[in-house]
């Protein structure tokens, strides 16, 4: 399949593509470098990004790709050995090259300094944060070669990482790069972009997006316009399938060792909407909870620097101590939900009883994996003015210490405590029809979110499956999977 652009098997990236030439471009115009930090979780195209800009440029470039737990020994003969095989030196300067590296960083960039062409060019480190742990100067060393002088030739530096803690701290006030390299987060593909690459459409294109995370090992995998379930249950005769390896290896990335970290993460699972004390009572052995004191800082570093959680509070107009914790990335929570479990019986040769467990977990996983989807898409939709309400910019939930009810959809003009709410709604993503029962149990509970007023604010029903037309004159706004995709159109 073909990208909008032209190249075979590269999907979406318009804009990442076009900011990473463009600073070439004015690479070219000003003949001064720059440099770009570019952070996104594992397996999100990081790297096959940076390989499309590298090969649409048409310029000299060295591609190196760091090695965990190398020493800088290693480290520093891998980069000569990469530079060396690299189109960024001629082969009159090729021959000129020392057979061994330098004894340290410093030197190595002095001689990357003395090798690029007087033409723009591009340099990579991929996984920075793996050379960053290995030695120690190595942030200074490139911080004196980049002000001493590879910013003075025309050269495009991209420096690539995982770690998005380590990544965003590389460029913090504190650190020797500060204000030397812009950063750029790449986030996983979007619903249209796993939509077009996938060869589906509407609620499949969704359940598709959900499946893969939008990770692009596994978006390549789906053959062309097949349904999520069909996916799923054909991946089950191959137990080397990316579905699996992907987020298992994920997995063993963000979690080497058992410890208190995993074991919060194992407790919050694949469904989510887990309280504090649900995941203090999990994580703790012998009976006890863990301590508020042992997993507080468990927690900050899962959601605020790891990432790999996402912490919903309630949104209205009263503040909230409340709030429920989730696996951020939907293909890690399906993995955990279900996948690893299938995985298992796939690796004994169990075919059939794989198949039962995705039969018996699939719609409960998506009913619940689908919400922070459609809060996001109306919550796009809202900051575009594409709803009836004016300063819609963030589109959540709501819930009361007793969990009873529960609203699906609120949407405010800022969180975590509103001015006004603009809506309350529901959601229903499972076979049938979303009925008049379904939305007398919205106008029942939507007045308890402190905030909505019944005279002004408005009723939102999302349904996969339709709504009867009695609804249809009752709500304000009505979506199907349609136009929770065309959220993401271009």
């Amino acid at each position: 399949m073909r990208s909008t652009l032209g190249h075979p098997m590269f999907v979406g990236r318009r804009r990442e593509l076009g900011l990473l030439l463009g600073r070439l471009d004015r690479i070219r115009s000003q003949g001064e470098g720059q440099a770009v930090a570019i952070r996104g979780r594992r397996q999100v195209g990081k790297s096959r990004l940076v390989q499309e800009v590298c090969d649409r440029a048409e310029v000299p470039y060295c591609f190196f790709t760091a090695v965990k737990g190398a020493s800088p020994r290693e480290s520093l003969g891998k980069f000569l050995d990469t530079l060396r095989e690299s189109s960024l030196v001629s082969d009159r300067v090729r021959e000129t090259l020392p057979d061994t590296a330098p004894a340290d960083w410093g030197d190595l960039f002095k001689l990357l300094d003395s090798v690029l062409p007087d033409g723009p060019s591009v340099v990579v480190l991929d996984e920075l944060p793996w050379l960053s742990e290995q030695a120690v100067t190595f942030d200074g060393y490139l911080q004196v070669a980049w002000d001493r002088g590879l910013s003075r030739k025309p050269v495009l530096l991209l420096l690539l990482g995982s770690d998005l803690h380590m990544m965003q701290r590389f460029t913090e006030y504190d650190r020797p790069f500060y204000g030397r390299a812009n950063s750029m987060i790449l986030n996983a593909l979007n619903p249209a972009e796993v939509a077009q690459q996938a060869g589906v459409t509407g609620s499949d294109a969704i359940d598709a997006h959900l499946v893969t995370g939008g990770l692009p090992g596994i978006v390549s995998t789906w053959e062309t316009g097949m349904p999520a379930l069909d996916y799923l249950n054909a991946q089950v005769v191959d137990q080397s399938s990316p579905l699996f390896t992907v987020p298992e290896a994920a997995l063993a990335s963000e979690f080497p060792l058992p410890d208190m970290m995993s074991r919060a993460f194992e407790a919050i699972g694949g469904l989510g909407g887990r309280t504090f004390s649900n995941i203090a009572g999990e994580a703790g052995s012998g009976g006890e909870a863990v301590s508020s004191g042992t997993l507080s800082p468990v927690m900050h570093r899962l959601t605020g620097q790891k990432k790999i959680i996402a912490v919903d509070r309630p949104l209205s107009t009263e503040p909230s101590k409340l709030a429920l914790y989730r696996i951020a990335d939907s293909n890690l929570s399906l993995y955990v939900a279900m996948l690893r479990d299938v995985h298992e019986q796939v690796r004994r040769e169990r075919d059939a009883g794989a198949r039962a467990i995705i039969a018996k977990r699939w719609s409960s996983w998506r009913g619940r994996a689908v919400e922070p989807l459609i809060q996001d898409a109306l919550a796009r939709a809202g900051s575009e003015g594409r709803l009836p309400w004016d300063d819609v910019l963030e589109v959540g939930g709501w819930w009361n210490r007793k969990g009873n009810p529960e609203i699906d959809l609120v949407g405010v003009d800022k969180a975590p405590v509103a001015k006004q709410v603009a809506f309350a709604g529901s959601i229903k993503w499972q076979d049938g029809p979303f009925d008049r029962h379904h939305f007398a149990d919205l106008v029942r509970h939507a007045p308890m979110i402190p905030g909505f007023e019944p005279s002004r604010s408005g009723l939102v029903v999302v349904s996969r499956s339709g709504v009867e037309p009695a609804v249809t004159g009752l709500a304000d706004v009505v979506w199907g999977p349609d136009d929770v995709l065309g959220a993401w159109a271009v």
